[in-house]
Order: C-alpha cells, then sequence, then structure tokens
C-alpha cells in the first residue's frame, strides 16, 4: 500500500513544479517574519492541490520531519500527532 500511495499522489500534487525553497527552510537562519512568509506561499499551493489530504497522510505517517506538506508545517504535524495519540490513548 506505502509504494501506491507515494507514486500516484505525488504526480498530481499542486507542487510540482514549484520552487522547494517555499516548502523548505533554507540552509541558513530564518527570521520568524521570513518563515511565515515563505509558509504563506507554500500553504497556497497546498490549498489549490488535488492531493493535499494524500500528502498530509504520507507526511503524518512516515513523521516527516521538515519542510511543508499537505498544507502543514512542522509544529503543526507533531500536533496533529500528539492529538491523535491522546484520542488513541
Amino acid at each position: 500500500m506505502f509504494e501506491t500511495r507515494v507514486g500516484n499522489w505525488q504526480l498530481l500534487a499542486a507542487c510540482r513544479g514549484e520552487d522547494s525553497a517555499y516548502f523548505f527552510a533554507p540552509s541558513y537562519f530564518e527570521k520568524p517574519w521570513e518563515k511565515n512568509a515563505r509558509e504563506a506561499v507554500a500553504k497556497a499551493i497546498c490549498r489549490r492541490c488535488p492531493v493535499l489530504q494524500e500528502c498530509r497522510d504520507y507526511a503524518l505517517d512516515v513523521r516527516e520531519g521538515h519542510g511543508v506538506w499537505g498544507g502543514l508545517n512542522e509544529m503543526e504535524r507533531r500536533a496533529v500527532l500528539r492529538e491523535q495519540g491522546r484520542q488513541a490513548g
């Protein structure tokens, strides 16, 4: 199942062909306003994505630690995982 999810949905992603710099932090210190602006662009692309949920599910499943995936940044994904853990426990 995992193999299929990775291959098929990524081909339909709205971010395909976009500048990855919007989705991932630079290698230098990023000021908070720069991070917010960069992520706002990434999230705007995500909002128009036909496979947003598949992307988000993938990032949560593999515990992706970097970047904007499925419209969520690293901290937002950690919060979702914490909440899922509380509901399961």
